[in-house]
């Protein structure tokens, strides 16, 4: 069994398969993490043909590790089936909006972490694409997801092939506050980033981004505002699309 503080983004994958049994058994295993109202939200599409991967993959930016995986699992927002269920129950179903959306959009969060915490423990490498809902359309064209049914998260799933070194993260007094939330001042922004930013890989990612500070690169390059805008624009347009917005 991993140990979380060790767990890894595995993006190199063996030459192995995930053998369906396993699989399955992660995945009927996963559906014991909490849901909404008994509900689950959530709907899982397995891609291991390599077309449908050739498919997805520019929904993602094209990613190598979303053509060279094993299994690519992308978890789906799905008020789609709860809803064929009450109208198949003389039950008027409520459900196209956004606050049932979110519902299901956390569901669908749930059952992904879970999932991949059981992967860990049996020694499986995968990656969280978080591209999943930069470009949604394109994902729900090539699986053809139904309205009320939204990609969430993309996992590529497979044995792993690296090692690569921890990633980094704030202590845990950056982002734990007691009884009220405590906003922070610039002393406190400085104690809890400085050890970010005189990491050695991090000061050569300002470096070689010409930057002054590793800030401005995730705000002036990763995440730029005009980038941010126009996928929220999207987001909406596609959400409205599904039956979540009106």
């Amino acid at each position: 069994m991993k140990n979380l503080l060790t767990r890894r983004t595995i993006r190199k994958y063996a030459d192995r398969d995930v053998s369906e049994a396993l699989l399955n058994r992660l995945l009927t295993e996963a559906a014991r993490t909490q849901t909404m109202g008994n509900l689950q939200l959530y709907s899982v599409v397995i891609t291991r043909d390599q077309a449908m991967k050739e498919k997805l993959a520019p929904a993602h930016f094209n990613q190598p590790m979303v053509k060279e995986a094993p299994v690519v699992l992308t978890i789906c927002a799905d008020f789609n089936r709860t809803s064929q269920w009450a109208k198949n129950r003389k039950a008027e179903p409520g459900y196209a909006n956004f606050l049932s959306f979110i519902n299901a959009a956390t569901d669908a969060l749930l059952y992904t972490q879970t999932f991949c915490n059981l992967a860990d423990e049996e020694g499986l490498g995968y990656c969280y694409l978080g591209t999943t809902v930069y470009m949604p359309q394109m994902i729900i064209d090539t699986l053809q997801l139904p309205k009320l049914v939204m990609p969430i998260a993309t996992l590529t799933l497979g044995w792993p092939a690296e090692e690569p070194t921890l990633s980094d993260r704030l202590a845990t007094d950056a982002f734990v506050h007691h009884e009220t939330y405590k906003d922070y001042t610039p002393q406190a922004i400085d104690t809890y980033y400085l050890a970010k930013e005189q990491l050695e890989e991090n000061r050569h990612f300002v470096e070689i981004n010409q930057k002054e500070t590793l800030a401005q690169v995730f705000t002036d390059i990763r995440y730029t505002r005009k980038d941010n805008e126009a996928m929220s624009e999207n987001l909406l347009k596609t959400l409205k699309q599904q039956g979540f917005l009106d």
